[in-house]
């Protein structure tokens, strides 16, 4: 064997023994949002990672098996965090709605970035777009609930839930440049209109408390 032959037989960079099934996910979904599903390739993360491709099999079966873990990773964190914020326990239905806020805006659990990725996905995928459907029916869903335990009638539940959930979907879409202090001062007004009750002064603290976000 020949010098020449034996550096490339060497591991490159982290090689299998050091990059993690964690590291593949991360670096994946952090492509996924900057270039789009298509420049996921195994090649490419591999030349981000520094490490030999053939490590990626150590942790994957194919492609397919890694974006079918980005779609579950963004299931589970994304669809869960909303969800179960939605259902955490609240003594007044502004309580609530600022808990949903507290995990949606920026510093929260809910990654908007990674959201906008998957719904671009879905434009070209229409697995990935039947996932989109079921995790948007889960959300509201669960707003719906949210709504339920307060005594509001089902058919207005649903409406305020809806209302909130393609507002805030709206909302980052558009990616206003909100000054702090106009997103603070508008917090009263966003929990009486969505909720359609006076917030109390500890309601409206509460929500300006929250980590300054595209929803306040």
């Amino acid at each position: 064997m020949t010098e020449e032959s034996e550096a490339d037989s060497k591991p490159r960079g982290r090689g299998p023994g050091r990059t993690t099934r964690e590291d593949w996910i991360q670096i994946a979904l952090d492509t996924l949002i900057s270039d789009g599903v298509e420049s996921v390739k195994v090649l490419v993360l591999a030349q981000k990672l520094d490490c030999a491709r053939s490590s990626f099999y150590w942790y994957f079966k194919s492609r397919a098996d890694l974006l079918d873990s980005l779609l579950d990773y963004w299931q589970q964190t994304n669809t869960k965090a909303l969800v179960e914020s939605a259902r955490l326990p609240a003594n007044s239905i502004n309580s609530a709605l600022t808990n949903v806020f507290g995990c949606w805006v920026s510093g929260g659990e809910f990654d908007t970035r990674l959201d906008f990725a998957i719904r671009d996905w879905a434009r070209r995928s229409g697995t990935v777009r039947r996932a989109v459907d079921i995790s948007d029916s889960m959300r509201i869903e669960a707003l719906v609930g949210m709504f339920l335990r307060f005594g509001y009638e089902a058919s207005e539940a649903e409406v305020r839930a809806r209302i909130i959930y393609f507002t805030q979907i709206g909302y980052d879409a558009v990616d206003q440049r909100e000054s702090a202090s106009t997103r603070r001062s508008r917090s009263r007004d966003w929990l009486y209109c969505l909720t359609g009750q006076q917030p109390s002064e500890e309601e409206v603290a509460a929500l300006r408390s929250t980590p300054l976000g595209k929803f306040e």
